[in-house]
């Protein structure tokens, strides 16, 4: 367990905490990341104190953490800078800002691709046909950077929104831009060329921080890091007759085998309980039941430290 911050409050002093005693995590406060990150923060414990109208900062129900909402593109900076500790944002903002950061944790989500797109009836196939073209994007540093990989020369067409428009509007001969399912090229009818960047949402720390808040950091990179582990799993637990165990643990998965206790009411019992996936639920009930297992639960886990 990490150690608590030392506060350097005197006897009976309220109000917030000097932000050296306070680990300040920036999360996005708008976009497609926005939600999921939220959830994600309230499950893993950090609950905001304060509620109704967001503020710029709010207070966690841990006195030292706070919650700095800000634009995605700006919160690697943000980190980098020491503004804030701690943030959460895209693995393509942090390589688009370019900026020096620790990325401490994937968080498995907002996973999509940057990609290389041209309208699907222009005849190009290659980047290397795009030689003196006008790209537009919103990612200027990752789009050059690509290019200047390949050897080719193009002119960076710098759009702020609704990039997949400008090659039907004649800004752009390609575009590079970020795509989840794809649905929104086709709908465009735009194909792709080639993937830039993969990307996901990711936990950076400021690497001063990293040294001066050490404690408080490993432990919110832990809370986050259970909930991520608990995702898609369910607890099972059950009665089997002693008789029926060898085969009830022969049906059932686990993350480190099923867990076996008596039951002390009946010495012909035992309770085992699992950490299976959810996906595997459905058609597992059914094997449990004729394996000899009865007295079902299937719970859901909200978060799972190793």
């Amino acid at each position: 367990m990490a150690k608590p911050v030392k506060s350097l409050r005197k006897p009976g002093e309220s109000g917030p905490l000097p932000f050296s005693e306070v680990v300040r995590l920036a999360i996005p406060n708008k976009g497609r990341i926005a939600a999921p990150i939220m959830e994600l923060v309230e499950k893993s414990g950090l609950h905001l104190a304060e509620t109704g109208e967001r503020r710029l900062i709010t207070r966690t129900l841990d006195p030292h953490v706070e919650i700095l909402f800000a634009r995605p593109v700006d919160i690697p900076e943000y980190v980098a800078t020491g503004a804030a500790d701690l943030g959460i944002t895209g693995h393509d903002m942090v390589v688009e800002r370019e900026s020096d950061v620790e990325e401490l944790l994937d968080l498995q989500s907002g996973r999509a691709k940057l990609v290389l797109a041209v309208h699907e009836d222009s005849g190009i196939t290659s980047v290397k046909q795009l030689e003196g073209k006008k790209v537009a994007t919103e990612f200027p540093v990752i789009t050059r950077t690509y290019f200047a990989h390949h050897g080719v020369n193009v002119n960076v067409v710098l759009v702020g929104g609704a990039c997949e428009a400008t090659p039907h509007l004649g800004i752009a001969d390609a575009i590079v831009d970020l795509s989840s399912s794809g649905t929104t090229l086709k709908t465009n009818r735009l194909r792709v060329i080639d993937d830039v960047l993969v990307t996901s949402t990711h936990l950076i720390a400021n690497r001063d921080s990293l040294r001066t808040k050490k404690d408080k950091i490993d432990e919110i990179h832990l809370a986050l890091e259970s909930v991520i582990r608990a995702r898609g799993q369910c607890y099972l637990m059950m009665n089997v007759k002693r008789t029926s165990l060898d085969t009830v643990k022969s049906v059932l998965p686990g993350l480190s085998g099923p867990t076996v206790m008596d039951v002390a009411s009946d010495e012909g019992l035992v309770a085992v309980h699992a950490v299976v996936n959810e996906e595997r639920v459905y058609a597992l009930i059914n094997a449990l039941k004729r394996a000899g297992a009865k007295d079902i639960l299937v719970m859901g886990i909200q978060r799972m430290i190793r």
